[in-house]
């Protein structure tokens, strides 16, 4: 995909359009160098890049956020953008010498939410969409990772970071797998598993950390030590909480026992007049019974027959009546006695219900006295908070230990599978390098007399691809080198048939040694390369006409924006 047109807009009118064509595309700033110092070098030329950027899914902050505008409030930049609602329209075109071939419509303004306008020919589409959109319509790729963000980076490069960085385009926190996913993927290398390896190496990342950090506090063995003492002293705990079993109803248990203690008084007494009475009854069979051996006899039939002496006719004999006595005793015995089974039976009856209500009221004045030991209990329950908190925090850690140790051994399978499922890439590898480094090395040698040469390493972590140099680099041979990169990248892309952006944004060219721009417009000339910078006029090499390569003129007098 080539850059066919940028345009700002309004409402109202068209603010600015440029048209871009093959080759070099120059972005002039007229502003005489000594009348820089006045002038703060403000025309807006590297504008123009980071609008550029901005349609290609930048939050375009840095338009209006720049010291760039230093003579003007970043305020009133931003204001005009958003006011005046200025619409930028890039269009992107597959070949700019075939009229009918396919064109990408890209707008964009800055205001927010509802009036936020982000449309892809026409259609509206939220920021992720849009980047995925982007990246399906130009390397024609659905797959998560490398972004469209990261594809595009050594693209556009106007932030210093990318005009120091031949390679790493990226932010300075991106990993190793992120770099590889990306290096694999300009170099036409599609192992779908790119994605895969960079979330399970932030997984290690983290299981790693996690480790460490129980690491530094604790070991594994000193968990397991320190929860069998404190599951000991719960235990131990619990028995004496147990032991402090309070009934919730207080009054309840209080009225009871009250009542209990009546009842025992009441059966108490009421046993011992029962006891009394047994045992009076006893007695006085026992007495009964005695006068049958204490009973004399002999006296007995002398008071008969002085009886009988008086009483010569007396019917009864002394056989009858010391019947009649005995039987009489009996019957006294019988009667007395008769009273004793009932009197047991209420005895053992009031025994069971006494002892009971003995029972009762033991149990209750227990509940009721540790209520008076309140204190104690809770400070037993403080202590078993205090460990169940201990136990807790010691169980977390054993169980971010087990789970982390399992989490590290399986993501260590699946990132030794998937190394070696890409270690049988290496060699493909080395092919594409070999191929990229045809056209590195002649491009290099043009712009500054050296063989500069793409290698791969491989890391513990990833593959890394490095630049090869024969001595120092000074500003202008590190600018060289990156466009000879940029350049020779698109040369590869289509000699292997591989979709790519074929343009190449790049800042602060004046860096570089004159005759290298006149060998860069020489070289993009000769290939399918847009080549876009914006410079100085004074900062141009003689023997470069800047009419057959100018895009834009900016000046003091006429500025990006015309404000």
């Amino acid at each position: 995909m080539f850059l066919k047109t940028l345009k700002i807009e309004n409402d109202a009118k068209v603010v600015r359009e440029i048209l871009f064509h093959k080759g070099l595309n120059l972005i002039i700033d007229e502003t005489p160098t000594d009348a820089l110092q006045q002038s703060g070098n403000n025309v807006g030329k590297t504008t123009v890049l980071k609008l550029i950027d901005f349609c290609l899914g930048g939050d375009g902050k840095n338009i209006y956020n720049d010291s760039e505008f230093k003579e003007k409030s970043n305020v009133e930049i931003e204001t005009y953008l958003k006011e005046n609602n200025i619409m930028i329209t890039l269009v992107l075109k597959q070949d700019l010498a075939k009229h009918d071939s396919q064109e990408i419509t890209v707008k964009k303004n800055f205001l927010k939410r509802s009036e936020k306008i982000q449309e892809i020919n026409g259609d509206i589409y939220s920021d992720k969409d849009f980047l995925e959109k982007l990246k399906a319509l130009i390397f024609h790729s659905g797959s998560e990772k490398p972004t469209f963000r990261q594809i595009i980076a050594k693209n556009i490069r106007y932030e210093k970071s990318r005009l120091d960085n031949t390679v790493k385009v990226l932010h300075v926190t991106t990993k190793s797998e992120e770099y590889e996913a990306l290096y694999l993927f300009w170099l036409g290398i599609d192992t779908n598993t790119a994605n895969k390896k960079q979330k399970l190496q932030h997984q290690k990342t983290t299981e790693e950390a996690i480790l460490k950090k129980l690491r530094k506090e604790t070991s594994h063995s000193q968990i397991i030590q320190a929860l069998s003492v404190i599951n000991r002293d719960i235990d131990e705990l619990n028995t004496l909480k147990t032991n402090f079993s309070i009934n919730e109803d207080y009054q309840n248990d209080l009225n009871t026992l009250n009542a209990l203690k009546s009842d025992i008084n009441r059966l108490s007494t009421e046993l011992g007049r029962l006891n009394l009475r047994r045992e009076i009854i006893l007695e006085a069979k026992d007495e009964i019974e005695k006068e049958y051996a204490d009973i004399n006899i002999k006296q007995l039939q002398e008071l008969y027959k002085t009886a009988n002496a008086f009483i010569p006719k007396m019917q009864a004999t002394f056989e009858d009546m010391l019947e009649f006595h005995n039987k009489m005793l009996n019957e006294k015995v019988k009667y007395i006695s008769s009273e004793i089974p009932k009197l047991e039976q209420d005895i053992v009856t009031a025994n069971e219900l006494l002892q009971s209500h003995v029972n009762d009221e033991r149990n209750i004045s227990q509940k009721l006295i540790k209520l008076g030991a309140i204190e104690e209990l809770e400070n037993i329950i403080q202590s078993l908070n205090r460990k169940y908190e201990q136990k807790g925090k010691y169980e977390e850690q054993l169980r971010q230990w087990n789970e982390s140790t399992e989490k590290l051994e399986e993501i260590e399978k699946s990132l030794t599978n998937i190394n070696n499922g890409i270690a049988s890439f290496e060699i493909d590898l080395e092919k594409s390098i070999i191929e990229f480094n045809k056209f590195f090395s002649k491009v290099s040698e043009k712009l500054y007399g050296e063989q500069f040469i793409l290698s791969q390493n491989k890391t513990e972590r990833a593959y890394e691809l490095k630049i090869g140099s024969v001595g120092g680099l000074g500003t202008g041979k590190k600018k060289g080198q990156i466009a000879a990169f940029d350049i020779a990248y698109i040369q590869f892309c289509d000699e292997h048939e591989i979709p790519c952006a074929h343009f190449i944004l790049h800042d602060q060219i004046e860096n570089i040694h004159d005759n290298q721009l006149t060998l860069i417009a020489d070289v993009v000339s000769k290939s399918n390369i847009q080549f876009i910078v914006p410079v100085l006029r004074d900062k141009l090499p003689p023997d470069l006409n800047p009419e057959d390569y100018k895009v834009l003129s900016l000046s003091q007098g006429d500025k990006l924006f015309g404000i």
